[in-house]
């Protein structure tokens, strides 16, 4: 695969920043240590650098040597999940209780990697931000790097992203043209009834069984609400509820998230999990709260700039390794907030066989240092063709 040969030349030295901020580990807008180290490459690769949009974000800005050209947004995330580590790298995360447990450490470094070639040889016309959010797992940090106005400060005509995956072969790419990512919502479900002695059940109203019942219940929104052609996954994921072994508790709290790609369907989800909710605590003759939150939207991937991916990661790994159509993920993303606001594409980088537990979200994961060359030169060959390509157009 020809990685660009200066690159490689310092994959050490990428391996080492990758394992510094392993070691390191930040959670949502704190991410103050990573943002230093972060702002600190870049001036010393000489680029300008802007800190502080959405708090802890970090915005390097690098103009090419051919002269006027488009713009382009390339984007890596740099928090990292509250999972207590249980690897033994000697690189393993000094922050009791936070771990990159989704390779946003790799994402940063690859970043600085091709910020420090394409730095080096401005090989290209136009402008290159390089843009590192903060706070992806969950706070939304994408979604308020535009509010805080990225695109107005930073103006783009299209944005890039990339993400690792286990279970993907090293040496590959995929993209998934159009709907890439799932959008989430979360739900808060509360049941009440009234609490009794565990062994004069018939004294109260039981929130355990309800609760058990409108778990069950739920599953059929996906099996037998929607249309089977439509992707949607409803989970519940805690259940709270009760202090003791002998006391039937008052009330339970049940949490979850609802994903699919399609708002309409989203719309119509919500509102069979309320009918389902009210239906079984009606059943059970007690009452219910119930309520969704909007979360990250879909992910959606510009058909244009998804083939234009295609062609650079073919030309770093080979068209053999390039996975394309792929079908969408259920996970969600909030580098969705920046395609909503401009045409771009989100790719995927096998990060190996997620061996010994080695999956996203895992308290085994770790990034697999042997790609942070080839997602290097996939952000500069990307820089360097997409700019020349539409300067080379405008002439």
């Amino acid at each position: 695969m020809p990685i660009i040969n200066r690159i490689a030349e310092y994959h050490e030295e990428l391996t080492e920043w990758r394992r510094h901020i392993h070691s390191h580990p930040e959670t949502a807008f704190e991410e103050h240590q990573t943002a230093a180290f972060v702002a600190e490459k870049l001036k010393s690769f000489g680029i300008d650098i802007h800190q502080g949009l959405a708090k802890t974000g970090v915005v390097g800005t690098l103009r090419g040597s051919h002269g006027a050209g488009p713009t382009i947004g390339l984007r890596a995330d740099m928090d990292a999940l509250e999972i207590q580590e249980t690897s033994s790298h000697d690189y393993v995360s000094t922050h009791d209780g936070k771990m990159h447990a989704c390779g946003h450490d790799g994402h940063t470094t690859m970043l600085l990697g091709a910020a420090k070639y394409l730095a080096e040889t401005r090989n290209f016309s136009g402008v290159v931000h390089f843009i590192f959010q903060p706070a992806e797992e969950f706070a939304g940090g994408g979604r308020e790097m535009v509010k805080d106005g990225l695109f107005n400060k930073f103006p783009c005509d299209t944005v890039w992203g990339m993400h690792n995956f286990p279970g993907q072969d090293v040496g590959t790419f995929g993209v998934c043209p159009g709907p890439a990512m799932a959008a989430a919502q979360t739900i808060d479900i509360t049941l009440k009834g009234k609490g009794t002695h565990a062994a004069f059940p018939q004294q109260g109203t039981d929130v355990m069984v309800a609760a058990s019942h409108l778990v069950t219940a739920l599953q059929t929104v996906s099996s037998r609400t929607i249309d089977p052609m439509e992707a949607v996954v409803v989970s519940i994921t805690q259940i709270h509820a009760g202090e003791t072994y002998n006391i039937i508790p008052e009330e339970i709290t049940l949490k979850g998230t609802i994903r699919s790609f399609n708002y309409e369907v989203q719309d119509l989800a919500e509102t069979a999990i309320r009918r389902l909710t009210k239906g079984v605590a009606d059943a059970f003759g007690i009452n219910s709260d119930f309520i969704c939150t909007p979360g990250y939207p879909a992910t959606v991937n510009s058909v244009e700039e998804s083939e234009f991916a295609v062609k650079v990661a073919a030309e770093v790994v080979g068209s053999d390794n390039v996975l394309q159509n792929l079908s969408p993920k259920m996970g969600a993303e909030d580098f969705s907030y920046m395609l909503n606001e401009k045409p771009g594409c989100y790719i995927w980088i096998g990060n190996g066989p997620g061996e010994s537990g080695c999956y996203l979200h895992n308290p085994q994961y770790d990034f697999n240092d042997e790609i942070l060359p080839i997602g290097a030169s996939y952000w500069s060959r990307l820089v360097e063709q997409h700019l020349e390509k539409n300067f080379l157009i405008d002439v």
